[in-house]
């Protein structure tokens, strides 16, 4: 398969989930939002522009983590945690600086064209699955090399934000490839599910994960506080 071909099937997979996601029952479990930061795991935090930012996910995905950072331990490995749950003043400020960050970048277009640009990579604040608690963007620091092992289109912490962010894109190297396999096997073994286009975010129980699993129902909604 081409990248063409294979980016034009991922684009056509989200917009059919993207159309699914408002008629996806949601039975809500009320599981409670825990900080990792309030446990012993062994973590890297990406820092964040949102102050007192605690890193909160569902009760259950606790021990996801902690599975997932054990493994890596063992390849002398720890994994780091990007994001978590969201506010959606959190999302919409992210909304906002990709905003800024594109207006300077392409002076030239419209707000449409710039609001679609946006869109392929961030979600609105009420559509963004990281409101839910289920989701989570991580990624793998390398103790051997003391550095952020190299996805395809990452340098350290900053990731650049084109098509070779779909997981599977076939023009990244076989070495990205395979720690992009790495990193998606830990989350998938814990029953998380990869997003299409962004391979550092991964989904539990919440509509997204509900549709690719074929759940009959999610099991987490939008948290708003």
């Amino acid at each position: 398969m081409t990248s063409e071909e294979y980016c034009n099937n991922v684009q056509e997979k989200d917009l059919l989930n993207k159309s699914l996601i408002p008629i996806t029952p949601i039975s809500e479990n009320y599981s409670s939002l825990i900080s990792l930061k309030d446990t012993d795991l062994n973590l890297i935090y990406e820092p964040s522009f949102m102050e007192g930012y605690n890193y909160l996910v569902r009760q259950e995905i606790v021990g996801k983590i902690s599975r997932i950072s054990q493994a890596l331990e063992k390849q002398n490995k720890t994994l780091i945690i990007r994001s978590a749950w969201r506010s959606f003043l959190h999302q919409r400020k992210i909304w906002n600086n990709r905003l800024i960050a594109l207006e300077v970048e392409y002076p030239n277009k419209s707000v449409t064209e710039i609001n679609t640009m946006i869109a392929r990579f961030v979600a609105p604040e009420e559509k963004s699955m990281h409101a839910t608690g289920g989701a989570v963007d991580a990624l793998i620091f390398d103790k051997e090399i003391n550095e952020v092992m190299d996805f395809g289109t990452n340098k350290g912490l900053n990731i650049k934000l084109n098509d070779q962010c779909y997981p599977y894109h076939p023009d990244i190297m076989p070495a990205q490839q395979k720690n992009r396999k790495l990193l998606i096997d830990l989350f998938e073994n814990e029953d998380f599910v990869v997003d299409l286009k962004e391979y550092w975010h991964f989904d539990y129980g919440n509509v997204i994960w509900a549709i690719e699993k074929k759940k009959n129902k999610a099991i987490y909604g939008v948290i708003k506080y």
